[in-house]
């Protein structure tokens, strides 16, 4: 049996699934001397599909025809490659560079020797070379033709548009359909054509090194980029594949991954004869069994594959080439193979040390020459990354090493240039689900307790639980739209459970299930951030502007609801009159036109912001005023769309009113992912951008001093910006109360008239009635004219029946918790009836005394009672000691209530209301404005309270809500985690975190760390959660001064 301590690696790229990728660099072995004699020559495909014939000795190691293909390229970062070839068997396997090539190639003159990527390190622009990055593009697109890079349609025409972009130039239309028509990219490219065409032409201007920048930005997030897969059994016999990462090892089910183990967490690989052996850590939380065994075809598959483990790990892991065991005088035992190479870290060192010379070479396929630079100097780190693209991130282990992340590990890393915005908007279709089958494609995502819970069930002995059906759906691709959807673009059954040896009979988590957003499968050392952090400019103004091209991606994700995927589904099923399609649509598309490119403008300033040089003058591009007017400006253009925004929510909502069909057309709508929010919530969005501009605006004019260079455009674009809040002010708070009031219409039934001219929402809240069956609990919704008093029906849409109201014409407050024995207990009295009811706490006691107290004086100014809200319910007017038969009718949905937030069904179970029940606590409309003002967008590293490691994920605060992403680009979130009741902290020193700009939510045993980059952006974080964590006061303003309180 052969083993190996610590030693996995990620993925090797090579043919079909089937093959079995073998290299056997011998650990510590030296090259002997290059044996002189008969040459052979070897034809080597290259990667642009040429060939080339190399002479060799036929005695010499596969490294002399390694280093030959490298210095006829002149490629300096040529350890990345690797060269393959079929054996006997017809199987492909790598050329062993120690080993002389005539005993591995038997019959040269008949095999073509391919040249081809070999180890895929996790961020593209740790690839410092041109050449470098150009080969691998072409390596991407070789997988594309074969098949071997699966990904969904948008993807795929995105990654094709790049490379076109990168062969023949700038878009024209004739000239792509041409070169499409004689160059295939991928199977059944002719359904994709337009989109290429489209994405194309967003690309103008993108010169071929940048191509290929954003080409491997978008092929690294993929899930099968850089991937082998190799075909396995568990211990049940369940199919499987196996496959490596720098990461460390992964588990596929088909082509969906479902489990991760980390480099960290493996203490040994090894192998016997079909076995491949896994041996993990011991772990205090961990109830796993301590090895994991898999069945390959043969021995021989079994070792190759453990080969390669060992190859990956100590090229992305290890400092130094390991140095060799001493071999044993007599017997030995298991296999003798180690790595032996150049690992990544000294890859790196040496380019970036600048041993050694650019030259200039050409691309075969493209009509566009280009020629490296010829600069003297060192090279930086991004030397050779295109302006528009970010700053490579420097990630070191504790002791210094450079260590690589997974494509995996970053959900949220930020991508800039043209991949992020292609062009025209996505246009994905969207299926419906059948009404009997909501909670396969619900729009409730996973909340992040739920979330905690799955991986808290792999740290101990528990039943089997479900897993998720999108367990798959951790892929790379900016582009996928559907959790339920593989990369394959199947669709994956809402029953099926993901792991390949989890039995219903099993006791036993099985390690392999891998919940959502697992953090073991991306490790991060503790000071990966700090180099990164470094590398950024410390400016408070970058930061802020910044701010300004995180939020506004989100924002564009926002417009796409409306503009792409509601108008494309629209299309599809013609639910709404011409009418109303001509009042939404075309006064959303000039937003979204426009504020891509403001996007573009604000990412290319940052770019040039972050790598700027003495070149670049005094503070010519470290400012953002300027675009920040122009951009200004050119929204008092759309003002007139703006303004048509309260017609298209009236219209809509009426629409909904007069059409059952259009009423069932928009509730099945907000059942899909990408409808994370309500629906008519996205109608406002534009209003509520021109308020993030005006605070951003007012931010970096506290900051700037009136001498700086940016603080007179600044003050000129905050003029401009206030004058339209101003103008657009009183429609905005009218129009949030409409689509409050039709907001919670959805979450009522028993009642006719809510929306009615005049009625203001105030605050809902979970409070306690008392009656003579004691205290229960029920939901109370405020308005300016009467108190509805509820409880959570049974219903599938899991509604809040009500059971009785309370005009406040004429309504009395008094505290009754001496009498009645109950704490934070009011007696209301009104007219006809009177109630008791009790706070949770004192504050929210005081809350709604507050609020019912000024909703009580203005229906006294008001022209008298309200007319009757309830549909044919009888007041509740019994007092608590006059029976048991006023609320007797809720007694079954108290108890179905009393079940966790994650068990919800799909429909309206995320809303506020809901999360207000479950938390018992309240929110008021002040609460909601302030929300609306405090909305924030970044990466974020987040940690569980019993994992290793912090993982990065792409974050957005809105709606009291945190709502996680992988990626920016992505369509939908994959988990949420509402922030009412919970409490923002800062770790004590006894939680042992010891990072910078950290910060923790804890509900009840519920325990988050989350990381910022910088101080400016942690306390930007800790302002808005804290707006959401903390009720506000109804004169309370947040400062910045006050975000140093915790």
């Amino acid at each position: 049996m052969g083993e190996i301590e610590q030693k996995p690696t990620p993925g090797s790229r090579l043919g079909a699934p089937e093959n079995s990728g073998i290299s056997t660099l011998e650990h510590g072995q030296k090259l002997p001397a290059t044996p002189s004699g008969k040459l052979t020559s070897i034809k080597v495909q290259m990667l642009d599909d040429t060939q080339e014939a190399f002479e060799v000795p036929q005695r010499a190691p596969g490294k002399v025809l390694l280093e030959a293909v490298c210095n006829h390229l002149s490629l300096v970062e040529g350890d990345y490659f690797g060269l393959e070839f079929p054996d006997h068997k017809k199987t492909t396997v790598w050329l062993d560079l120690l080993k002389p090539i005539v005993k591995q190639i038997r019959r040269p003159k008949h095999v073509v020797v391919k040249f081809v990527v070999k180890f895929f390190p996790p961020d593209h622009t740790q690839l410092q070379e041109e050449l470098t990055r150009y080969l691998f593009a072409l390596q991407v697109k070789q997988d594309l033709a074969q098949g071997r890079l699966t990904c969904n349609d948008t993807s795929a025409a995105l990654l094709i548009s790049h490379i076109v972009q990168s062969e023949i130039g700038d878009f024209d239309e004739a000239v792509d359909r041409e070169h499409l028509a004689k160059n295939k990219y991928i199977p059944q490219q002719d359904a994709l054509e337009d989109k290429i065409v489209e994405f194309h032409h967003g690309h103008i201007g993108q010169t071929p090194a940048e191509s290929d920048f954003q080409l491997l930005e978008i092929a690294r997030r993929l899930e099968m980029y850089g991937i082998r897969l190799h075909p396995a059994k568990d211990r049940e016999g369940t199919k499987i594949n196996l496959a490596v990462a720098n990461t460390g090892i992964l588990v596929f089910q088909g082509f969906t991954k479902i489990n991760a183990f980390n480099w960290a967490k493996v203490r040994k690989l090894s192998f016997k004869r079909k076995r491949f052996l896994i041996k993990l850590r011991p772990d205090a939380n961990s109830s796993y069994q301590d090895t994991l065994e898999f069945l390959m075809a043969s021995r021989d598959f079994c070792k190759s594959f453990w080969k390669i483990c060992v190859e990956h790990h100590a090229f992305f892991r290890l400092f130094e080439e390991p140095k060799p065991k001493p071999k044993p005088v007599l017997f030995t035992r298991g296999s003798s193979f180690r790595f032996s190479g150049r690992t990544q870290k000294q890859v790196l060192d040496y380019v970036k040390e600048g041993g050694h010379k650019k030259v200039q070479f050409e691309r075969k396929h493209s009509k566009i020459h280009s020629i490296r630079s010829l600069a003297s100097q060192p090279p930086e780190a991004n030397a050779e990354v295109p302006k528009q693209s970010p700053p490579s991130a420097s990630l070191t282990r504790g002791d210094g090493a450079e260590l690589p992340r997974g494509p995996s590990c970053q959900p949220g890393k930020e991508q800039t240039g043209p991949a992020e915005e292609p062009g025209p908007p996505r246009s994905p279709s969207l299926k419906k689900s059948p009404l009997g089958n909501k909670q396969a494609d619900g729009a409730v995502v996973v909340t992040l307790e739920e979330e905690e819970e799955a991986v808290q069930d792999r740290s101990q002995p528990s039943k089997p639980r479900a897993q998720h059906p999108s367990t798959g759906s951790l892929t790379g691709s900016p582009h996928l739209s559907e959790l339920s959807v593989n990369s394959q673009g199947g669709a994956v059954p809402a029953n099926v459970t993901l792991s390949p040896n989890l039995s219903p009979d099993t006791k036993q988590a099985s390690p392999l299930v891998s919940p959502l957003l697992n953090d073991q499968a991306c490790p991060r050392t503790d000071d990966e951030e700090e180099g990164r952090r470094k590398r950024f400019p410390t400016d408070k103004a970058y930061f802020i502007a910044k701010e300004v091209s995180t939020t506004e991606k989100t924002y564009l994700k926002d417009l796409e609801v409306i503009t792409s995927w509601f108008q494309s589904t629209v299309r599809r099923e013609d639910p709404m009159p011409e009418t109303l399609k001509s009042l939404i649509f075309p006064n959303f598309e000039p937003l979204h036109k426009f504020h891509t490119n403001f996007l573009k403008e604000i990412e290319q300033r940052l770019a040039l912001w972050e790598g700027r040089s003495d070149a670049h003058g005094r503070g010519g591009h470290q400012r953002i005023g300027d675009v920040m007017l122009k951009a200004t400006q050119g929204m008092k253009q759309l003002a007139v769309h703006l303004w048509k925004h309260n017609e298209a929510l009236e219209g809509l909502e009426n629409g909904i009113k007069g059409s059952r069909r259009l009423e069932n057309f928009c509730r099945d709508f907000e059942l899909q992912k990408v409808c994370y929010l309500p629906l008519n919530t996205f109608l406002l969005r534009p209003l509520h951008r021109l308020m993030h501009y005006k605070q951003i605006l007012e931010r970096l004019c506290k900051h700037h001093p009136p001498n700086h260079t940016d603080f007179r455009d600044c003050r000129a674009a905050l003029a401009e910006i206030t004058e339209m809040v101003a103008q657009l002010h009183g429609t905005m708070i009218k129009m949030e109360n409409f689509q409050k009031l039709h907001e919670l219409k959805k979450d009522l039934i028993g009642i006719d008239n809510l929306v009615i001219p005049g009625r203001e929402f105030i605050r809902l809240g979970s409070l306690g009635k008392l009656s003579g069956k004691g205290l229960q609990q029920r939901m109370f919704f405020l308005f300016n004219d009467v108190l509805l008093y509820t409880s959570r029906g049974l219903t599938a849409s899991n509604q809040f029946k009500v059971h009785g109201q309370l005009p406040l014409y004429g309504m009395t407050i008094e505290e009754s918790e001496d009498e009645w024995g109950v704490p934070h207990c009011l007696t209301l009295r009104g007219q006809r009836q009177s109630i008791i009811v009790a706070a949770s706490s004192r504050s929210e006691m005081e809350k709604w005394v507050e609020d019912l107290q000024m909703a009580i004086d203005l229906a006294e100014k008001s022209s008298g009672p309200s007319p009757e809200l309830l549909a044919g319910s009888p007041p509740d007017n019994k007092s608590p000691d006059e029976g048991t038969t006023a609320d007797q009718e809720s007694e079954d949905d108290l108890s179905a209530s009393r079940t966790s937030l994650e068990r919800q069904a799909p429909h309206r179970g995320n809303t506020m209301v809901h999360v207000c029940w479950h938390r018992n606590t309240s929110v008021s409309m002040v609460d909601f404005s302030i929300a609306v003002e405090n909305q924030l967008s970044g990466n974020l590293l987040r940690k569980f309270k019993n994992s290793n490691g912090w993982q990065k994920l792409w974050v957005v605060f809105t709606n009291f809500c945190l709502f996680f992403y992988k990626s920016h680009q992505d369509n939908h979130p994959l988990a949420s985690l509402p922030l009412l009741g919970y409490s923002l902290t800062i770790p004590s020193e006894s939680e042992n975190i010891h990072k910078d700009y950290v910060f923790k939510l804890h509900f009840k045993s519920h325990v988050y760390y989350f990381r910022a980059e910088s101080e400016y952006t942690f306390e930007r974080w800790m302002e808005v959660i804290r707006s959401a964590t903390s009720s506000a006061e109804r004169t309370h303003v947040f400062s910045q001064k006050e975000s140093h309180v915790y």
